[in-house]
């Protein structure tokens, strides 16, 4: 009998996920890990070389490490609802102009359900993951997600969605540590390619991060169908025109194609006219937003507005001073200071110091 109980940990090939199972197996968890089959090229339209957390190459490291440690290891494919699920989505919020977060839903919606289902399936009590972050819990009897150790590695921005019910069942093992830390412990392990293994900042299922070129391989025709629509001014005046609306993002400045004798960025994508808005920086800026899709983590209800809340509006983000106000089932956020480039469909985060307090989708 183990120590401390059966868990099962999400592994995905790479050095993290890898090292945190090691870390759990030697403090006397009964570790099972099983690897998640999200996607692959065939269906995504990618390159035809395969890396990343799903190839092949990252399955049998994750294999060959609980192999070498002794304990079971699993492949689950859930191609099918990751596909229905998470890239429809992706390409349904560009076609409506937005900016979508799909580490967000995928960790929301799919891996932590098929992580849960196959637990109960392995009588495991807990399930654990290779996120840097933290979690406790409160003695109001809720379980809260603060930053981990490492701020430049923190992941609590893209664990905002996840319920509390599947937070009190899930353990983060790398929260206290450094990606140095980490590197390091799996040189002592012995396992220096893995400790070398390079950094994924990609969307899993865009490994050449060039997310154009996936829609244009989803959505037939998608090319022929956007071509051709306006770039139009604050005032609304024609400037030029563009290669289809949804091909823009909100804040981009280069690849626009057109020169206009200062820097313009994009302010605005009108997708019922096929109309990207182009204006100068300052007119990027906002001192107000409004989330949709609420999920409170730390309090179950913030019925005051709270102030000194720090709101990051993507994930590289530093975060802004704000005040936070609960409406209905939205959150308006207004900031201390003007914030550029909030860019609808992505997420907006809530800190209380160093604690997460939840999270949505910018409207």
């Amino acid at each position: 009998m183990s120590k401390h109980g059966r868990i099962l940990v999400a592994m995905s090939g790479g050095v993290d996920s890898s090292v945190a199972a090691v870390m759990l197996h030697e403090q006397g968890y009964e570790v099972i890990g099983l690897t998640m089959k999200t996607w692959d090229y065939a269906t995504s339209g990618g390159s035809s070389k395969e890396t990343g957390c799903c190839s092949l190459d990252s399955i049998n490291d994750a294999r060959t490490l609980a192999v070498n440690y002794g304990f079971p290891h699993y492949i689950l494919d859930i191609r099918d609802e990751f596909g229905d699920f998470v890239i429809d989505n992706f390409v349904d919020e560009y076609l409506a102009g937005r900016t979508p977060n799909p580490c967000v839903l995928c960790n929301t919606h799919i891996k932590w359900e098929a992580l849960l289902k196959r637990a109960n399936k392995l009588d495991c009590e807990f399930i654990a993951t290779g996120h840097y972050a933290n979690i406790r819990k409160q003695d109001s009897g809720r379980y809260v997600i603060s930053k981990g150790k490492d701020e430049n590695k923190d992941q609590s921005y893209v664990l905002w969605g996840v319920s509390q019910e599947n937070l009190s069942r899930t353990k983060f093992p790398l929260g206290s540590f450094a990606k140095a830390d980490i590197r390091q412990m799996a040189l002592d392990m012995g396992q220096e390619e893995l400790a070398k293994k390079s950094e994924s900042y990609e969307i899993c299922f865009v490994p050449d991060n060039d997310y154009r070129a996936f829609l244009k391989h989803k959505v037939e025709d998608l090319e022929d169908r956007v071509a051709g629509g306006n770039f139009v001014n604050s005032q609304g005046m024609i400037i030029g025109q563009h290669k289809g609306y949804p091909f823009y993002t909100i804040g981009q400045r280069k690849g626009l194609g057109v020169a206009f004798g200062e820097p313009m960025f994009v302010t605005q994508i009108l997708p019922e006219s096929n109309t990207v808005v182009l204006g100068r920086a300052d007119e990027l800026e906002r001192k107000e937003a409004m989330v949709r899709n609420i999920n409170l983590v730390k309090y179950e209800n913030i019925y005051e507005p709270m102030d000194n809340v720090i709101t990051k509006i993507r994930y590289k983000d530093a975060g802004m001073l704000s005040t936070i106000v609960q409406e209905k089932d939205q959150m308006r956020v207004v900031f201390d200071h003007n914030v550029s480039a909030i860019a609808p469909g992505q997420s907006a985060v809530f800190y209380e110091g160093n604690d997460l307090l939840g999270g949505g989708f910018l409207v």
